[in-house]
């Protein structure tokens, strides 16, 4: 499997601080409001998120819909784009919590089993295995 370095860097350089990703899982369980997502990103400054909250929604990773106008109160939630990331944030969950020797990523709601990412062909319909990935044309 080939990788480019240049859609990585570009990738990295756009979403690629903590609190970014941290935000972005939050949102995967739905919308939010800024004090739903200041609570559950734990121990991040709210002109931080706020911050991070623009840069996402410039990025086009999340919309910002007003609920209230007096004051302005807005929800948050992934774009199209946005649940695209979500893939990534996942396999980078896991791969930390393998590393630091505990199961993590997503459970199957079912069972109950730690649920692994691998790389899925649409149009075969199955997982496909890594010596069977190209990166040579990017979507």
């Amino acid at each position: 499997m080939t990788i480019d370095p240049g859609s990585l860097d570009g990738a990295v350089s756009r979403i690629g601080d903590r609190w970014s990703l941290r935000i972005v899982a939050a949102l995967l369980e739905g919308e939010r409001t800024f004090s739903a997502l200041a609570a559950q990103v734990e121990g991040i400054a709210p002109n931080v998120l706020s911050s991070r909250l623009r840069a996402l929604a410039g990025e086009g990773v999340v919309t910002a819909v007003p609920y209230q106008h007096r004051p302005v109160r807005m929800r948050y939630a992934l774009t199209e784009e946005g649940a695209r990331l979500a893939g990534a944030v996942v396999a980078l969950a896991e791969w930390g919590a393998v590393r630091e020797g505990r199961p993590g990523g997503m459970t199957h709601g079912a069972c109950g089993s730690v649920v692994r990412t691998r790389p899925w062909c649409p149009t075969c319909d199955r997982a496909v295995a890594g010596d069977e990935v190209t990166a040579d044309v990017w979507c």
